[in-house]
């Protein structure tokens, strides 16, 4: 890998060129797991046989899409797929990285990335996001462009899962950008190791992995990588959260710790799941599809959090027939919900509009969902 070393090294001064089992000065220190227990081999390489198992469950699949940016946490998921995928009978491994054109060195970073993939015997494929770009709420677009466009190249591959690097430190970001947002339960249960996103299958084998762990690896095994700066610009939300979290991991809550609730919160949120899915045939649409019906009568009794959800089920169903408008936060959902609920128990009609639905509730209990009127919302058919 020499020469491929050389050629990252000509670029922009960013690239961190590891020799096995040295450090490089002037590296990052990542984030230390909290939690004693994990303190003895936080620091470690990932070893073969672990790989192996955190890919377990991708072996019967027929194709993985790996997504690397050139970082170090792609970098040691595809040098570790790599290694698993050569056995037989595992899945077709292929790599893809997305050039979204806003650094002048990014064209640079992903031709090394595609060097290391032809070094590796991976296939790759460079994504460039082109048109204008956003002023503002760059990261969040920068975010949806990349995975339309891995998804567009999955499916282009005759369908693929796509694999990503996220690491236990990022779901510790994650938790806590999602506390200070409002979620609810759901919410704070952070990143999925595997979920369908959109048209994506996607899979998060890193997920319990520290990231500090993923830079011990890429120490023991000289693979060279990217440091983006904009992973230390504190104009972005998940940035300043990673700043913080060494002092709240002197004061227990690291990531580690954050894992483990989400954990827990996952039981409970496996309970609430299995009673709102008994209780979905309460929820009844109309002959022609464009309106729901829930019998807020039948539900008395029930615990708030599982009402609260069905209506949002109910929402959810007659939205997705309209124009695409968001769905309410939390915060205007709730509200909403626990009116109906209250008007319901005391036997009084209501009225409420949200994400241009209708949400009306007669003196027996009976709620209905339906599209808002289109003049209502200030749209007018076309003569």
């Amino acid at each position: 890998m020499r020469h491929l070393r050389q050629g990252l090294g000509r670029l922009s001064g960013r690239i961190e060129r590891r020799a096995p089992g040295r450090r490089a000065r002037a590296a990052p220190r990542p984030l230390r797991v909290s939690a004693p227990a994990q303190e003895h081999f936080s620091d470690q390489p990932v070893l073969t046989g672990e790989a192996a198992a955190l890919f377990a469950g991708l072996a019967d699949e027929t194709r993985l899409l790996v997504a690397v940016s050139g970082g170090p946490d792609s970098v040691v998921l595809l040098a570790l797929l790599s290694d698993w995928a050569r056995q037989p009978g595992r899945p077709e491994l292929v790599a893809a990285t997305v050039d979204h054109g806003l650094r002048a060195a990014s064209a640079g970073e992903a031709e090394a990335v595609a060097a290391l993939c032809r070094e590796l015997g991976v296939p790759h494929a460079i994504l460039r996001w082109s048109g204008p770009k956003p002023a503002s709420g760059i990261q969040e677009r920068a975010r949806q462009a990349r995975y339309s466009l891995l998804a567009q190249h999955a499916d282009g591959l005759g369908g693929a899962v796509l694999v990503t690097a996220h690491t236990l430190d990022d779901q510790a970001e994650t938790m806590l950008m999602r506390m200070a947002r409002g979620s609810g339960p759901s919410g704070l249960l952070g990143m999925r190791s595997r979920v369908r996103k959109g048209a994506i299958d996607l899979a998060r084998p890193l997920l319990g992995v520290p990231k500090a762990r993923l830079i011990a690896t890429a120490d023991a095994r000289g693979l060279p990588f990217i440091q983006d700066p904009s992973n230390a610009d504190t104009r972005f939300e998940r940035v300043r959260w990673r700043g913080l979290m060494p002092a709240l991991a002197e004061e227990g809550l690291g990531a580690e710790r954050l894992a483990t609730l989400a954990s827990r919160l996952g039981r409970i949120e496996a309970a609430v799941e299995h009673r709102v899915a008994a209780l979905l045939p309460l929820l009844v649409p109309s002959d022609d599809g464009a309106a729901m019906r829930l019998d807020l009568t039948a539900l008395a009794g029930e615990p708030d959090e599982v009402v609260l959800r069905l209506i949002g089920r109910g929402l959810e169903g007659v939205a997705a027939r309209g124009d695409g408008e968001n769905l309410p936060r939390l915060e205007r959902l709730e509200a909403c919900a626990f009116a109906l609920i209250d008007a319901a128990g005391r036997g009084l009609a209501m009225t409420r509009t949200l994400s241009g639905c209708v949400l009306a509730l007669d003196r027996k209990g009976a709620l209905t969902f339906a599209r808002e009127p289109m003049r209502r919302r200030g749209v007018h058919p076309a003569p």
